[in-house]
């Protein structure tokens, strides 16, 4: 590429001011992407300052590796990652049951969601073309042939060429375009909950689980320190009813004392340590389907579009698909009607991929009857051996790398 041809790529989308709804991953990843082909980027977030911690995620394969790079944050991911090892199905009495190599569970390389999305807006926040609005959210769009006219809960009205809904499965932004979230949201039959508690087993960058017929209790350590780890709970359930925004998380707190009575090994310990709980993440294992990506000036980006709450690595496809609507955003010169178009094309079987890898995580996780836990215990203990570790790794990076991604100019 000649000087003049680089200079043309990062000038691609200057003419355009785009809204980025989110700052979890996929908003900080599309707001890096565009900035780079010189669009202006806000980002609004909910929250009053950008979230910490939160559940690992990991990437796997050549696809991540080859976005990741491109973005300029392997390295970084590679020094803040958690470096968790094996982790153990156990025994009521603690007794090991089978391993689950670091391969399956951690991918190639394992992060903090709260520490990827801070690279990424260490990346961003103090470029002149990106701005970020914390302690916001959108109230309405007004969608337009020729912008979107956008009003805030807090900071004023603002006019926007175009509108990127990347917050989450709960999107407030595919809600106010695309419907009620009844429409998209299909609930899977389990809940996951995670929080932090006492390392009470002593674990240094491993896990031990716990499973009774529908039922699992885990505890992990990820970052080595001695006196902390996090509870983790995945349980088979109808549909439930609770207040989603109790900042106390009363009616969740209350869902899992009724649901984890009774368990055996330490689940005790970990229900008291719930009490004391600040900070609870509690959904139901679901995934999004929508019937297209984009209306108007709006399109959808990671979990708002396609996400599951867990087990699809959705934190990959949701960078891999910043990658390319940004890429395709550049390459039609801001014709949004021919970059989500291709957005679409592109990534469309990628993330229906991903998202039936997720189909799997509630019964992984908490089999329904004995005969079921005993089933994955073997199949596990099986693909964990020596015999078939290159056969597990292809297995577990198939969904990731079904893929070709194009190479947009820079």
């Amino acid at each position: 590429m000649t000087t003049q041809q680089a200079d043309a790529a990062t000038q691609a989308l200057s003419h355009l001011h785009v809204l980025v709804s989110g700052a979890s991953v996929a908003g900080p990843a599309v707001a890096l992407q565009l900035a780079r082909y010189g669009a202006r980027v806000t980002v609004v977030e909910k929250a009053p300052a950008l979230r910490e911690g939160g559940f690992a995620v990991d990437f796997r394969g050549h696809v991540h590796r080859t976005v990741l790079t491109d973005m300029g944050i392997w390295d970084e991911i590679h020094r803040r990652q958690t470096r968790m090892g094996t982790q153990t199905v156990v025994n009521a009495d603690g007794s090991p049951r089978v391993d689950l190599p670091a391969a399956f569970m951690s991918g190639d390389v394992e992060i903090f969601r709260g520490e990827l999305s801070a690279i990424m807006y260490e990346r961003t926040r103090d470029l002149p073309n990106v701005t970020y609005l914390f302690g916001d959210s959108i109230r309405t769009l007004g969608d337009s042939p020729t912008h979107v006219e956008v009003t805030f809960e807090h900071a004023p009205p603002a006019r926007f060429d175009l509108v990127v809904g990347a917050d989450g499965l709960h999107s407030p932004t595919r809600r106010l375009v695309f419907g009620d979230e009844s429409r998209f949201l299909r609930h899977l039959g389990f809940y996951v909950a995670g929080f932090d508690a006492p390392n009470l087993l002593g674990l240094n960058r491993t896990a031990h689980l716990y499973c009774e017929p529908d039922r699992m209790a885990g505890l992990g350590n990820y970052d080595g320190d001695p006196d902390r780890a996090g509870a983790f709970l995945v349980f088979a359930s109808e549909e439930l009813a609770y207040d989603r925004h109790d900042p106390a998380h009363t009616d969740q707190k209350a869902i899992l004392r009724e649901r984890y009575a009774g368990l055996g090994w330490h689940t005790p310990a970990l229900l008291a340590a719930l009490e004391d709980a600040d900070e609870l993440y509690f959904d139901s294992i679901a995934q999004v389907h929508v019937d297209r990506l984009s209306r108007g000036r709006v399109v959808l980006l990671g979990d708002a579009g396609y996400g599951a709450t867990m087990g699809g690595m959705g934190t990959g496809a949701a960078i891999v698909a910043a990658y390319v609507l940004a890429g395709e955003l550049a390459a039609a010169r801001g014709d949004h009607r021919t970059a989500f178009a291709a957005y679409e094309a592109e990534v469309g079987d990628f993330v229906k991929g991903c998202q039936r890898i997720a189909g799997n995580a509630g019964p992984f996780f908490a089999p329904s009857s004995e005969r079921g836990i005993r089933r994955r215990d073997r199949a596990y203990r099986m693909l964990g051996s020596r015999l078939l570790a290159g056969f597990f790794k292809r297995l577990t990076e198939r969904a990731a790398t079904a893929i070709e991604l194009k190479s947009y100019p820079r």
